[in-house]
């Protein structure tokens, strides 16, 4: 599994370039004057694609992405009793935790680190019974995660489970459902409504490199493709336009060691940009290089907002200070299930945008650890923060950066380090994925106030139906609709479970009542099959 965790980072590389698809969809155009025609279409008829050559392959529901809003969907359909004949997955991902893996390592998370999501939220396990802490109570022969679960988070901080945890369980349940016989490992394209309802898939496949396109044809289409890339700041951006070969400015969601070996290596200035959890992790790893391995790296850390306590409506008010505003997990659990779940539920447009952008936000987790490492930075005098942007980032001719900050009393200053570490986020505009961005232009999809494509409570994607064909969108993707927290793994589970009951109305599958439920629950405990 440590093999695993560290080879995420190419992966993530490839399927994070912004115009990866928009290229392979232009060398097929280009080799393939008939494939051209068909692009310029938005309905395709069978007759079209025999025409131009292209091998048709049949299934009753394709996901695009491969990743875990895949796997989540995927798990509820064989559990409902789909065999793998029916299901597709087009992914240029080797496993469903692929990518979520590069990040987990480029955001300095090992195996042994803690995530941020509860007991329960088990993307693995669909009932969530047991939880991620009876698992690592067993694993590990301790009652210290169930203690924790029991008295959190009065006596205790909130339990979350370790990374080895959920990928082991990822790993397992894959191999249950038999991951390996519905995945085709291809890039998908373009998304194309069926002229007889339904829709057609062009794909490029990846392990044959001689190969030309191909299509899937499906009643259903499932799409989750995850975040574009990593945000680059404008100021980053225009740097490596500047200075293309330059390493010394990074984005946090890349690989970025090289960083870290070097301020071990020799005494060094490192300014940090962010204020969530990888902003966290981040200082976590720069604090423990001092610690353990002897480096002397001062940390200037910059908050475009600075957090001095307390934010929030008196509903769910949140606590705050020395820049963070801190939050256990990325929504608050009522987001999920609770009051806050059906107060988004009544809203619509601007009123529920409002209020998923309050509810969530930049947040990070309140951890005791890490605190006791900032009061010491802070105390020490090589930790400091302050509020400010980077209004100019350039070389100095010996190498080393040269910013122009603004502060938030309206001056400005300079500041000279070895690094700049950006933590903040990544690209959530649509237009930034290539198959997407297809889709809003010739698909007839569109975007809700949030900048994710606009779905029904059942995350079907409106204005995309083709005659009795559903197509569905999960994870980032869906952000602005009916569920806040959609890119959390108890997200990516209940956009499952509204995706499989809405399919089983249209006679796809049988959302399992309560003795077969039971029956696939002990199938899972015992590791059979569904």
């Amino acid at each position: 599994m440590t093999d695993k965790l560290g080879a995420g980072t190419a992966q993530f590389r490839r399927i994070t370039a912004p115009a990866a698809i928009s290229v392979a969809r232009a060398e097929a155009a280009s080799a393939r004057p008939e494939l051209s025609r068909l692009l310029r279409c938005g309905v395709w008829d069978d007759e079209f694609l025999t025409a131009a050559g292209l091998p048709v392959y049949d299934s009753q529901i394709v996901s695009v992405g491969g990743g875990l809003g895949s796997f989540a969907l995927v798990d509820f359909l064989r559990i409902a009793g789909l065999t793998t004949s029916a299901i597709t997955v087009l992914s240029d991902l080797s496993a469903p935790y692929a990518s979520f893996v590069s990040l987990a390592r480029a955001s300095q998370l090992g195996l042994e680190d803690r995530l941020r999501s509860d007991s329960s939220s088990r993307i693995d396990n669909i009932w969530g019974c047991p939880g991620y802490a009876v698992s690592e109570a067993l694993a590990e022969r301790t009652p210290a995660p169930l203690w924790r679960v029991l008295t959190e988070p009065l006596l205790s901080e909130y339990f979350t489970p370790r990374v080895r945890t959920v990928l082991t369980g990822i790993e397992r349940e894959a191999a249950r459902i038999g991951w390996g016989e519905m995945l085709v490992r291809s890039r998908a394209m373009v998304v194309r409504r069926r002229s007889r309802g339904g829709y057609f898939v062009l794909t490029q496949p990846l392990d044959d490199a001689c190969a030309g396109p191909s299509v899937y044809r499906c009643r259903h289409v499932h799409l989750a493709l995850g975040h574009p890339r990593p945000r680059l700041a404008p100021d980053l951006l225009a740097f490596r336009n500047l200075h293309p070969g330059a390493s010394q400015a990074v984005q946090a969601y890349e690989p970025h060691e090289d960083v870290y070996r070097q301020l071990v290596s020799s005494p060094g200035t490192i300014v940090l940009r962010g204020s969530g959890i990888t902003a966290s992790r981040v200082l976590e790893r720069l604090i423990h290089d001092r610690d353990a391995l002897g480096a002397r790296t001062e940390i200037l850390h910059l908050f475009r907002h600075y957090v001095r306590g307390a934010t929030g409506p008196p509903w769910f008010r949140r606590p705050g200070g020395n820049g963070f505003a801190y939050q256990p997990f990325s929504f608050p659990k009522a987001a999920a299930g609770g009051q806050l779940r059906q107060r988004t539920l009544a809203l619509s447009g601007d009123e529920r945008a409002d209020l998923i952008a309050r509810m969530g936000g930049t947040t990070t987790a309140r951890r005791a650890g890490w605190q006791r490492q900032l009061r010491r930075g802070r105390h020490e005098g090589w930790y400091l923060a302050e509020s400010a942007v980077v209004r100019d980032l350039r070389l100095t001719p010996s190498g080393r950066l040269r910013m122009t900050l603004a502060r938030g009393d309206g001056s400005e200053c300079q500041v000279d380090a070895d690094f700049l570490l950006d933590a903040t986020g990544f690209e959530d505009d649509l237009r930034h994925h290539a198959l997407l961005s297809d889709l809003l232009d010739c698909g007839g999809a569109s975007t809700s106030v949030l900048g994710g494509l606009d779905v029904e409570p059942s995350f079907e994607v409106r204005g995309t139906r083709s005659g009795a064909g559903r197509m569905y969108a999960s994870g980032i993707a869906s952000l602005g609709g009916a569920l806040a927290p959609v890119d959390s793994f108890w997200g990516l589970t209940h956009a499952a479970l509204e995706i499989c009951d809405d399919l089983s109305d249209q006679g796809m599958c049988a959302v399992p009542g309560a003795f077969r439920s039971m029956g696939q629950w002990w199938r899972w405990v015992r590791n059979r099959q569904p």
